[in-house]
């Protein structure tokens, strides 16, 4: 374990933000008052078991839904307020989303994969660079259905990260992998965030990831049941399950 550096850096705050779905009857509420703030550069773990509310913050802090109350703040901007014009921008600029399954355009390379987002930005990543940092470049000129579940998910985190994004989301990223393969894209994650310093926020419900992050959030019912920061965190490669 390595005990962190303790900084007071914020990059994105989450205050009093709720979200309900439905209508009448049969609404329900999914956040209740969420109130948190992400360290720039740093890796923060929300948890908490299915129908917590973990995915649906994710999706808020992302712009892909709107609060029904409270306020998100990305480096002193108001998110929650952006019209769709300014959202897009934002995703564009700001984000970059990996979901647990991979999404990847079948008929492009892994290469091409990644340069789909690449053309999107301003200061892109070198792609070179990436590939090797991803361990995907001998396989850069492969298709998808030519790549294992974990290559997959390495161009899929590839695509994210090629646009050098302040905030890496992702979004389950191991859900549909094997125990071996998790433990190569957490340490991959790991290796991302000390090396191009972005700011990461992993949904998870799985308990043993919490230990890798520098934050860790835990959700129950659509409320914080805990906050807190991990003073000693555990390399990705002694993560166990």
């Amino acid at each position: 374990m390595v005990k962190q550096e303790q900084k007071s850096d914020s990059i994105f705050s989450v205050r009093d933000v709720e979200k309900s779905y439905g209508q009448g009857d049969a609404r329900v509420k999914v956040l209740n008052g969420i109130s948190t703030q992400f360290e720039a550069g740093k890796i923060c773990v929300i948890l908490g078991p299915s129908g917590s509310g973990k995915s649906t913050l994710l999706n808020l802090i992302a712009g892909l839904e709107r609060v029904d109350g409270g306020r998100i703040l990305i480096e002193n901007e108001e998110v929650s307020s952006f019209d769709a014009k300014r959202l897009g921008r934002y995703r564009r600029d700001k984000l970059g989303f990996v979901f647990q399954f991979y999404n990847l355009i079948s008929n492009l390379t892994v290469k091409e994969n990644i340069e789909v987002c690449e053309y999107l930005s301003k200061n892109p990543l070198p792609i070179d660079d990436l590939l090797h940092t991803l361990g995907l470049w001998d396989h850069r000129n492969k298709f998808p259905n030519q790549l294992s579940g974990g290559q997959q998910q390495r161009c899929a985190i590839g695509r994210a990260l090629v646009k050098n994004p302040a905030l890496l989301l992702c979004d389950e990223p191991t859900g549909a992998l094997d125990y071996t393969t998790s433990k190569e894209i957490l340490e991959l994650i790991e290796s991302i965030n000390q090396k191009y310093h972005n700011t990461i926020i992993i949904v998870t419900h799985n308990e043993a990831i919490k230990n890798m992050a520098h934050k860790i959030l835990k959700l129950h019912d659509g409320r914080v049941l805990s906050d807190t920061v991990n003073e000693w965190v555990t390399p990705a490669k002694e993560l166990e399950w």
